[in-house]
C-alpha cells in the first residue's frame, strides 16, 4: 500500500495523468475506497490466472481510452496501443519509440508467419 500512496501522491501533484498500479486482489476494495473518495477515475482488471489486479487511475479522459482500448491482458494490446499507454503513463518518449520499433518488428513478423500457414 506504500507504494499505492505514493502513486496517489503523484497523480495528485499533476506528476502523472495516468498510474498502472499491480496489486493483490486483497488490497482491491481499501484502493477503490481511496480512489472513490478522492473522486478519481479508475478502470480494474485481474491479471491473468492470478491473485494480481492491474488498477488503472488518473484523469477521466485517459481512463477513457483504456477502456476504449478494451483489453483486459497488456499481453493482446497492439504495438501501437502498447506505444500509446507508454506515452500516455509518462516513460521516456525515445525508449517508447525503440520499444514500439522491436514490438512492431516481432508484431510484422508473427502476422506474416500466420498468414502463410492459413
Amino acid at each position: 500500500m506504500k507504494v499505492f500512496a505514493h502513486h496517489l501522491y503523484e497523480y495528485k501533484k499533476g506528476l502523472r495523468n495516468l498510474v498502472l498500479h499491480t496489486i493483490e486482489k486483497e488490497h482491491l476494495p481499501a484502493v477503490v475506497r481511496r480512489l472513490e473518495f478522492a473522486s478519481i477515475s479508475y478502470e480494474v482488471y485481474t491479471v491473468g490466472k492470478t491473485n494480481r489486479i492491474n488498477i488503472f487511475f488518473g484523469d477521466p479522459a485517459s481512463i477513457e481510452v483504456i477502456r476504449r482500448i478494451g483489453k483486459s491482458n497488456l499481453n493482446d494490446y497492439t504495438p501501437e496501443e502498447d506505444f500509446m499507454l507508454g506515452v500516455m503513463l509518462g516513460y521516456e518518449r525515445r525508449q517508447q519509440c525503440e520499444r514500439y520499433l522491436k514490438q512492431r518488428d516481432l508484431w510484422e513478423k508473427k502476422t506474416a508467419h500466420g498468414a502463410m500457414c492459413s
